[in-house]
């Protein structure tokens, strides 16, 4: 089930032309990860896609009730706020502490409930990120580069969460990277992006492609993982 939809979307953040003739659409049950170079309008297709920002052409469509869970690239809280974790849960809904609660066990940390914002690590407050998004139990999730800021093995450890969190709830996924080869063992499609959509396809596919490669050159050693996907899959790219 198509979950939302952009067609023909194109977005001018004052002179500048940020997304270009852009069309993709995100499955029930699906992770879609885009990728781009900074100021390739990542955040922008987020943004344009919740009604944050309004297309100059083009159209998003949603399923009907469509709920969306949103974890920001950065949100900036000032240093001398004393607002807990279950406060911050609570803020601009009503929430029971009850599922405030499971939304904390599900992102693996319980123990936060009473610690002070400004106290967390930055995994930790990823994780609190996520835990809000997932109050509302949305259809889709819309994550902008979750992992940032975060060592390997943390990155590792959210993508894993971020699996297990749509396989129970069978929502659809859409996550901003700046870097697939972090994030291949995490998403079944990748879209390229740099203003317009350069290549899309499973990720071996788009990691091999020469669109891609023109953005962000030869695969780095060491790159976080392995996953089911096989070049065969194929790679759409534009003309």
């Amino acid at each position: 089930m198509q979950l939302i939809a952009a067609h023909g979307l194109t977005v001018r953040l004052g002179a500048q032309l940020a997304l270009h003739d852009i069309d993709l659409a995100v499955e029930r049950g699906e992770i879609v990860t885009v990728v781009g170079p900074n100021g390739s309008g990542k955040t922008t297709l987020l943004r344009a896609l919740v009604g944050a920002v309004a297309p100059s052409a083009g159209r998003v469509e949603q399923m009907p009730g469509l709920r969306i869970g949103y974890v920001p690239q950065r949100l900036h809280l000032d240093s001398t706020l004393p607002i807990t974790v279950a406060r911050f849960l609570r803020l601009g809904a009503r929430q029971r502490n009850g599922s405030i609660a499971r939304a904390l066990e599900e992102t693996g940390v319980p123990e936060l409930a009473k610690r002070q914002m400004t106290a967390l690590s930055g995994g930790q407050f990823q994780r609190v990120l996520l835990a809000r998004a997932l109050l509302a139990e949305p259809d889709l999730l819309l994550l902008d580069e979750p992992a940032q800021g975060l060592d390997h093995p943390g990155m590792a450890a959210l993508y894993r969460l971020v699996g297990a969190v749509r396989d129970r709830l069978g929502c659809g996924v859409l996550m901003v990277s700046h870097d697939l080869h972090v994030v291949m063992g995490a998403t079944d499609r990748v879209i390229a992006l740099n203003g317009v959509i350069w290549c899309e396809g499973p990720p071996v596919a788009v990691s091999s492609a020469e669109e891609y490669r023109m953005l962000f050159g030869e695969a780095e050693p060491g790159a976080l993982a392995f996953n089911r996907h096989t070049p065969e899959d194929g790679c759409s790219t534009t003309s």
